[in-house]
């Protein structure tokens, strides 16, 4: 996915923002408990869908952006019902494209399902580690796990790093790799650039 394909001057949606504020090496009491740490560029974070809780509601990419707050792509899909929502991106997925949060839905790009019905072999990211809870694993441009076995209670799946990680098999994930994936290839340039 290169960066041709991210929706051109448009302002994120504001009830999708809140202003994430620098704590400038601050406690709570104001005390400086962490020195030089000063001001930077004001950031509004994009409050995105990890859980995909909305089940069995169709949603359509609306547009595609990039977050200042992390190295992949985030995609804003409209649901039928008329709500908006940011989710990360996968590599491939286009304006356009209608996508699922289902226990049965198809192994689809984009879509979310349990992962005791998602078949050996599949890419997977936004995995759950807790049922429930949201997805914490895999969540970086570029990444994704593959499911490789199945157990009674558990799934197995080769993490990016190689490893191999049980998860249990009502844990939710995500169908494809993340986009954005050349971004490790890029030149920083300078160490004022970061």
């Amino acid at each position: 996915m290169n960066k041709k394909i991210l929706s051109k001057k448009v302002k994120p949606v504001k009830s999708l923002m809140l202003i994430l504020k620098k704590r400038s090496g601050r406690d709570n009491s104001g005390q400086i408990s962490v020195r030089h740490q000063g001001g930077r560029q004001k950031r509004f974070y994009r409050v995105i869908d990890f859980k995909r809780d909305k089940r069995d509601i169709e949603a359509e990419v609306v547009r595609i952006e990039r977050d200042p707050n992390r190295n992949v792509f985030i995609a804003l899909v409209k649901y039928k019902d008329n709500e908006l929502r940011y989710i990360l991106c996968p590599n491939k997925l286009e304006i356009g494209d209608k996508i699922i949060a289902s226990e049965n839905a198809e192994i689809k790009l984009g879509n979310a399902l349990m992962l005791k019905n998602i078949p050996i072999g599949t890419l997977v990211h936004n995995v759950e580690l807790y049922i429930g809870k949201g997805g914490q694993m895999i969540r970086s441009a570029g990444t994704a796990a593959e499911v490789i076995a199945k157990e009674d209670k558990f799934i197995h799946l080769k993490l990016p790093s190689g490893a191999v990680q049980r998860f249990f098999k009502d844990c939710w994930a995500t169908v494809g790799q993340l986009g954005n994936i050349n971004f490790k290839d890029e030149i920083i340039g300078s160490a004022g650039r970061k």
